[in-house]
């Protein structure tokens, strides 16, 4: 090696602002709070931008699974649910939580669970066998997962006379799928309370047994007509209805959305951003296209925006044929989508770039 040759990979060695591969820092699931098994997904390394708190995916029950960016902004958000969770079912601080789907964390959020002092573990495998051994292992004052997996469960546990090991006064909160009713007269055999989730990877846990569990949550008109309500967040459609009772749900009778009584809206509705308290469109017409990659909603900005308004003002409109719009005003109707406009400034004013990636034309 020739001595400039030398002497640039010695300073090469110096230059401690540019990471080598082992500087770079890691996500790991286990900082995730996500470290437990699946059958369902590889475990795969993937280089993620620091604007974002974590990547996670959709369940893929209506199509492909979609990746979901979570942004820094909306952790806070995140956290004054899981608190309003916890708060609701009367779970203090150091109680154990059983999850059998680690992804369902991503829908609270690590900092969410920690927040709440709760202390949560993982099956060893994604089987009935194994949260049974764990149940009765640990005695969890929480099981979280899909109804009808913790249905066939404690059905076994039956079978198997494992009754009287299974842990006492257990919570069983039900995520994931619409909530399975054969499971209601099992759990009260195990003197167990069913609670009923409803939220996404998106947006977070957005019901609990019918109720809301965020002040920015609006039911609009449903293009499947009475009694069925689309569900809005923020301003952002979830493109799902529910049947809206004053029967209650099964699990709270003040609960008017009936969550296990859902269907997919369409046509989709489609968000129109008309005001902005924003002092340019610029910061509005990224946001809307950020959304578009790591929400999967659709948001348009109209030509003749308005900047500097009081609040954000935004119309739904069907994605085919014409209808009036349905206005969603802030500012606490908004709330979700104003996060996301606030992310999207921290990004700009904070995003890190690499020396070798030069975005010039």
């Amino acid at each position: 090696m020739s001595d400039d040759l030398k002497a640039l990979e010695d300073a090469l060695s110096l230059q401690g602002a540019v990471p080598t591969l082992a500087d770079m820092p890691r996500r790991t699931l286990a900082q995730k709070g996500i470290a437990g098994p699946t059958a369902a997904h590889v475990i795969e390394e993937v280089h993620t931008p620091f604007n974002l708190a974590y990547l996670t995916f959709t369940t893929g029950s209506s199509a492909f699974q979609t990746i979901v960016g979570v942004t820094h902004a909306e952790l806070e958000n995140r956290s004054a649910v899981a608190r309003e969770i916890f708060g609701r079912l009367q779970i203090p601080a150091g109680e154990r939580m059983l999850v059998t789907y680690p992804p369902l964390v991503n829908v609270f959020s690590k900092q969410a669970l920690e927040g709440c002092g709760l202390i949560w573990s993982h099956l060893d495998r994604s089987s009935r066998d194994a949260l049974l051994l764990a149940a009765c292992r640990d005695q969890p004052r929480l099981i979280l997962g899909e109804s009808s997996f913790l249905r066939a469960t404690l059905e076994q546990a039956l079978r198997l006379n494992l009754k009287p090991q299974m842990p006492k006064g257990c919570v069983l909160l039900c995520a994931g799928t619409p909530l399975d009713a054969e499971l209601l007269p099992v759990a009260e055999a195990f003197g167990y309370a069913v609670h009923d989730l409803y939220g996404c990877q998106e947006f977070g846990w957005l019901t609990l047994d019918g109720r809301p569990l965020r002040a920015d949550i609006s039911l609009v008109p449903s293009p499947l007509g009475d009694p069925w309500r689309e569900l809005v967040v923020g301003g952002l459609p979830m493109g799902d209805s529910f049947v809206v009772s004053d029967a209650g749900h099964v699990c709270d009778r003040k609960g008017r959305i009936i969550t296990y009584r859902r269907a997919r809206t369409y046509p989709e509705y489609e968000v129109i951003v008309t005001h902005t308290p924003a002092t340019s469109a610029e910061v509005i017409e990224k946001t809307a296209r950020t959304i578009l990659r790591i929400k999967s909603r659709v948001v348009k900005v109209a030509p003749d925006l308005t900047v500097g308004a009081k609040a954000t003002r935004l119309e739904l409109l069907p994605a085919l044929g014409r209808a009036e719009p349905i206005v969603i005003e802030g500012p606490e109707a908004t709330v979700l989508f104003d996060t996301l406009v606030t992310a999207q400034r921290e990004m700009a004013q904070s995003a890190k770039t690499d020396p070798a990636w030069i975005k010039r034309r």
